[in-house]
This record gives structure tokens, sequence and C-alpha cells, in this order.
């Protein structure tokens, strides 16, 4: 194989080797140069050179390595892409963490040096038990980053709630993003995102990213550890909302860890999902904020130079002349209006509140969400979507 297929193969290998523990791979690297040379050595300079005392280090051997071309032959037939450390399209940001994996598995219509090459990534990041005080924020929030100077990478995880709200909205909002799984390149964890996952992947500058060999399994202890890259390939982290134990605080201390900004969004004292929020502000690892003008340039994205939007009810109603007669479209308007006076509204409330019955505001207000001007959670609650404000 040529000297790049053996610098991808070999770190591969030692991904696979030490894929749970790599600060060891790391070394292997930085102490050898590279990672074929830890293949290069007869097996007794090897451990001579670790003392013996690295844990696995019997399985780098010519098996591994054949193992480890064969999975690469078979990533490039699917399509998928393989990052090295080594490389030099690697991300840098993550490259300077002593945690960072010995590859990177990328599903992407873009290269690694088109995505990662940005200077200005920034991951967001929050609960999947996403409010609608959460979900408004989350919308506002990268909807801003894409009305500044310097647009960034938005950077999350896919999950449920506030990840998927940011990479939705990035992609709405003309905005590259990155989803980092927490199983292998081949999967997509949650099954409901995979036609997010696709869109993402068929985006310019967008892409999906894992250091998980295929047919891993997504195991509690897998998100957890994918949460250290989400931290390293950005600048910042914004956390929206989260649990004091939640998977997106532990993110924003990952990224304190790494002496990068974090930013998190302020919620009521008695809220259970602002908790890791308001507590990462009282610890002074993460900086509070009450307006987006003062988060966009505390992130060193310039001015925040909001647009103008339409009048929410002229929008309705240009969107459905063609479709529905106006006595509906007016109806449309009422429920929209009362939706607008108080966000994370229920069904039931509305239904009050106009005199309509259940199933009338409930085609009303799927309609409403079938084409993009609110959303509605599991439970009911009823919010405009920020860009329809």
């Amino acid at each position: 194989m040529d000297k790049d297929t053996f610098s991808k193969v070999s770190a591969i290998a030692l991904n696979n080797v030490f894929g749970y523990e790599p600060r060891i791979s790391r070394n292997i690297i930085k102490t050898l140069g590279s990672a074929e040379a830890v293949f290069q050595l007869p097996q007794e300079e090897r451990m001579r050179l670790f003392g013996g005392y690295v844990k696995n280090l019997s399985f780098i051997n010519d098996s591994s390595l054949e193992d480890a071309e064969r999975l690469y032959s078979k990533l490039l037939r699917d399509g998928c892409m393989v990052c090295s450390i080594c490389d030099p399209d690697y991300p840098a940001l993550l490259k300077d963490c002593e945690d960072a994996p010995a590859v990177l598995y990328m599903r992407s219509c873009s290269s690694a040096a088109e995505v990662f090459g940005r200077e200005d990534n920034v991951s967001v990041v929050g609960t999947r038990d996403i409010s609608p005080y959460g979900t408004e924020w989350c919308q506002r929030i990268v909807q801003a980053f894409a009305e500044t100077p310097r647009k960034p990478l938005v950077v999350s995880g896919l999950a449920i709630g506030v990840d998927i709200c940011a990479h939705r909205t990035a992609l709405d909002m003309g905005l590259p993003t990155v989803a980092v799984l927490p199983v292998g390149i081949n999967s997509v964890y949650p099954l409901r995102h995979r036609r997010d996952a696709e869109r993402i992947a068929s985006t310019p500058g967008c892409a999906l990213v894992t250091d998980y060999p295929p047919g891993t399994a997504p195991t509690q202890f897998n998100f957890l550890r994918r949460n250290r890259i989400i931290a390293g390939l950005s600048r910042a982290t914004v956390l929206v909302e989260s649990k004091i134990k939640g998977g997106g605080t532990m993110t924003a201390r990952l990224a304190a860890g790494y002496g990068r900004d974090v930013f998190a969004l302020p919620g009521r004292i008695d809220d259970v999902r602002s908790a890791g929020c308001n507590r990462l502000i009282n610890e002074k690892l993460a900086e509070s904020f009450d307006n987006l003008s003062i988060l966009c340039e505390g992130l060193g994205l310039g001015q925040w130079q909001r647009r103008r939007s339409s009048d929410l009810l002229t929008e309705i109603c240009s969107h459905f002349k063609e479709s529905l007669c106006q006595e509906e479209i007016d109806a449309l308007c009422l429920v929209a209006m009362e939706i607008k006076k108080e966000r994370g509204i229920s069904i039931e409330e509305i239904c009050r509140r106009t005199d309509m019955n259940y199933a009338g505001i409930s085609t009303l207000t799927g309609l409403l969400e079938a084409d993009g001007f609110i959303s509605i959670d599991l439970f009911g609650n009823c919010a405009i979507n920020t860009r329809n404000c």
C-alpha cells in the first residue's frame, strides 16, 4: 500500500486497539513520529520502548494491520472518509486536546479540509428534554449566528432536544453543521433522525463524524466519550438547557477544561432543565448572556445584524392562500396569534380561548406545524418557530 494509505490504516489499527484510551495512541505517535512507525518495529523493540506496561500492546501486530486495511477498503467503498490525526486536514482544534482520537470517520459530500478548515466552530448543546423556552432560544441563538459577519460551523450530537434543534436551524439558515455520533459511521442514532443525518451528509460543508468503528453500539459510556469530541472540535460551547448532571453540562465542563469559551443560557432557578446552566454560571465556568448581541460578540462572530422578519399573519395568509379558503386562513391566524401570545400554550388552552373544539384546533395546529410555522412538543405544547416571529 502507498504511504498515505499505510498511515491511515495504521491510525485505524491504533484506534481499534486503544480507542477507549486515546492518550496511548497519541503518545505512541508523538514518541515515534507517526502511526505506522510502531507497526514497523519488532515486537521485542515495542516491548522495550513501552516497558511492557501498555495495555493491549500485544495487539499491535500484522493481524491488526490487516483488519484495519480491510476496514479502510470497506469504508471507501461505502463512501466514507477517514481522517487520521497525522493528516494535515485533521481538525486543528481537536488535535490540541490530549485525548483526541487517532482517527475520525466521516460521511460528507465535502472534504475534511472544507469541513474543518473554518476557525469559528461553535458547539450548541443541551438537554433531550427541551422546553418551549429552550426550543425558542436554541433557534434564536443559531439564527443569530447566521446574521453575523463570521458565520460559524455549528457542532452538536444529533440527539433529541437541543442537538437536533441546533442542527435543523443551522441547515435552515444556511450554516454548516457537524453531527458527532455515538455509534459507528455506518449507523445513525437515534434512528428517528436518519433523514436529518442524510441531509447533513449531503449538504456542502457539513458532516457526520465519529471515532467509533462501524458496528459500534450506542452504549451509555459511548455517549459520554462522544462529548469530548463535540467540545474539542469547537472554539466555544453554548449550553442552552441542561440538568446538573446532563450530557450538555458535561460537554460544557469538558470545553472549559480544554480552555475553550463556554456560554450558558440562564433559566429559572426552580427549573431542573436550567439547573446545569445556572450552576456553571455560578461556578464561573460559563459566561451568562441576556441578549444575542452580547453572545455573538463574546463568541468573536462580530456584531449581530438582525434581519427584519415578515409579519406572522401576512406570512400565513400568503402561504395558504392557494390551498385554503379565507375562513380557514382566518382560523389559522387566530390560533397562531394565541400561540404567539403565550409560548408553550397547550392545545386545550387554545380551545378554551378560541371556543373551538379539540379536533378543529388539532387540525389547525397540525397544518401550522407541518409547514414550519410552529413546533409542538410531546406534551402538546405549542411555540412559534423563531424565523416566523
